[in-house]
């Protein structure tokens, strides 16, 4: 088969990362977490700027970018894991407070065209599956097999929360995530620069009542049948 470049975009909580990571192990392909890339930005930003959030300008955040480099490594369990300047960021990056500063800094069209390139460069050879929000419409508008990922938003509310808990977070209710899941596809499908869209080549999944073996199924088959 042909080493192929896949393309996972969609909503938040979707579970995106999970068969992206699931599909590139299965056929042997490198996996790029885009969404960690802009988790890792806004770490960055967190740690270097005294003002929450809700106030981050623009030009608080474009100063840093000649700053920032975002790799991955695997560990020994085999995992991706995301590098920021070479530091491992995985378990950090992955809160409810850094998806919001991730949700504010992906709106910037100067963090986003950093992020792009540097995307690009991961993906020159191809055999990659990268997930997002932009990547079959701004990434790679080219890729071969172009997925769009949806569920109901209370159904992806559920799924975070239940990630969150599980991963000791303190102090957040179903009500609290279901506000931000709603905030965070307002300004995904809102935003100047490269807003979530479904690409007019992708094949759409809705996996609201879907197991996860029935989904990666789907996917394999659907891999298969664009890299022979």
């Amino acid at each position: 088969m042909k080493k192929i470049i896949v393309a996972i975009d969609g909503f938040s909580s979707c579970g995106k990362s999970t068969i992206a990571k699931t599909l590139a192990k299965r056929a042997g392909y490198k996996y790029i977490d885009t969404g960690a890339m802009y988790r890792a930005v806004g770490l960055y930003v967190k740690r270097h700027v005294s003002k929450p959030v809700e106030e981050v300008m623009p030009q608080d955040v474009v100063c840093f970018l000649p700053e920032i480099k975002v790799s991955f490594a695997v560990n020994d369990n085999g995992k991706s894991e995301t590098l920021l300047n070479g530091e491992n960021v995985e378990g950090e990056i992955r809160t409810l407070d850094i998806a919001k500063w991730a949700s504010v800094v992906s709106t910037i069209k100067e963090v986003r065209a950093e992020m792009v390139e540097q995307q690009r460069k991961m993906g020159q050879e191809g055999g990659i599956v990268m997930d997002g929000r932009d990547i079959g419409t701004v990434v790679f508008p080219n890729a071969d097999l172009k997925l769009f990922l949806t569920a109901r938003p209370e159904i992806r509310a559920q799924r975070r929360y239940a990630e969150l808990i599980e991963k000791g977070e303190k102090g957040i209710t179903l009500e609290n995530v279901m506000k931000d899941t709603e905030e965070r596809d307002y300004r995904d499908t809102h935003r100047a620069e490269s807003p979530l869209r479904k690409a007019d080549d992708a094949v759409e999944l809705d996996n609201s009542d879907m197991s996860v073996e029935e989904e990666h199924e789907w996917v394999w088959n659907m891999f298969l049948k664009f890299a022979q």
